[in-house]
């Protein structure tokens, strides 16, 4: 094959069209005048349709997004928000994927936040997958599209799309490579959490209102929690039997359980607690940090050796409601920075 006609997406689609039509009809390729074709020709024409980095070369840059806990989200570009954004807002909308969350309040009394829904459509792509939509919910994570397939459903691209199952984990990953994208979704307690990592070059594609998608631009300004916004429950009364009030001392030893580095994730875990009481969100925040691993390793590297070298933070506060607003405050500079 000409190396100019293997990025070629039209010309894939007519390879794939013609031996679409060959099998409608029962025709064979094999005759007096064709040459004995190749094993695994057409397959592999296929094959590099559907496979992002095939297309493009295995040097792809990649952008990490995620969305967490109150919620606290990590945006493409590597900005981290905390921010309102109750009910549905879209992450992502490009002409490959669509991605929307849907956002409750945690804690009565509080601005805080968090995800109970999680909807993507993964659109049509000729010759790997057919359009496909995944629902998770914090009572159903399922392992299955919503038509019950496990995959992008067309028999020669199927593979490009598919759940891959997680044993005894309350997870999902969700591989698309025929866009080179891969996305984790946790359940954690009564909330959810998200993760993706998506080729750098495909993040310019977008539709319908670019503006408002959250891992590409970040939260609006009126979305966005400050210090002077949120509204700390002053009482544990507010929390239900399982949950419980943490002061900044406890909060931090809590946190230090799984998360040793005190980074962004490590604040976001103290942040959390403090406003909400619901240990569950130091799951969240770890499981976070550990899909950042997983989809995003050499930006993991980089952010420890900065966390590492950098001045290690920790609040020394006494328990005060003025020390809280104080470690609030601090922590919404640090996010600031």
């Amino acid at each position: 094959m000409a190396r100019s006609c293997r990025g070629d997406l039209v010309y894939h689609s007519a390879v794939f069209r013609i031996k679409e039509l060959f099998g409608k009809h029962n025709c064979s390729s094999d005759g007096p005048t064709s040459s004995a074709r190749a094993p695994g020709t057409v397959d592999s024409l296929l094959s590099e349709i559907c496979n992002y980095q095939a297309r493009s070369g295995f040097h792809t840059k990649f952008a990490h997004c995620g969305l967490f806990g109150d919620p606290h989200l990590q945006t493409f570009k590597d900005k981290f928000q905390t921010c309102k954004v109750e009910g549905a807002w879209p992450l992502i909308d490009n002409r490959y994927l669509s991605v929307q969350v849907t956002n409750v309040p945690g804690v009565l009394g509080s601005g805080a936040t968090a995800t109970s829904k999680i909807t993507l459509i993964f659109k049509s792509y000729p010759g790997c997958t057919e359009q496909k939509v995944y629902q998770a919910t914090t009572e159903d994570l399922p392992l299955a599209f919503s038509d019950g397939s496990q995959n992008g459903g067309l028999k020669e691209g199927a593979g490009s799309l598919r759940i891959l199952e997680k044993p005894n984990v309350r997870q999902v990953d969700i591989q698309a490579l025929y866009i080179g994208s891969t996305i984790i979704i946790r359940r954690v307690g009564r909330y959810l959490t998200f993760a993706i990592r998506v080729p750098e070059d495909t993040l310019g594609n977008s539709e319908g209102n670019a503006d408002l998608q959250l891992c590409l631009h970040g939260c609006p300004q009126g979305e966005l929690i400050h210090e002077h916004q949120l509204s700390l429950p002053s009482s544990s009364l507010l929390w239900s039997s399982s949950q419980q009030a943490y002061t900044v001392e406890s909060a931090t030893q809590q946190c230090n359980h799984l998360l040793q580095v005190e980074d962004v994730y490590f604040q976001s875990c103290v942040f959390d607690l403090l406003t909400t009481g619901d240990s569950e969100f130091l799951m969240a925040a770890y499981g976070a940090l550990e899909d950042m691993k997983a989809l995003y390793p050499s930006k993991f590297k980089l952010h420890t050796s900065k966390t590492v070298g950098s001045k290690s933070y920790r609040p020394h506060l006494a328990p005060t409601t003025v020390g809280l607003y104080s470690w609030v405050l601090a922590f919404f500079l640090l996010f600031a920075e």
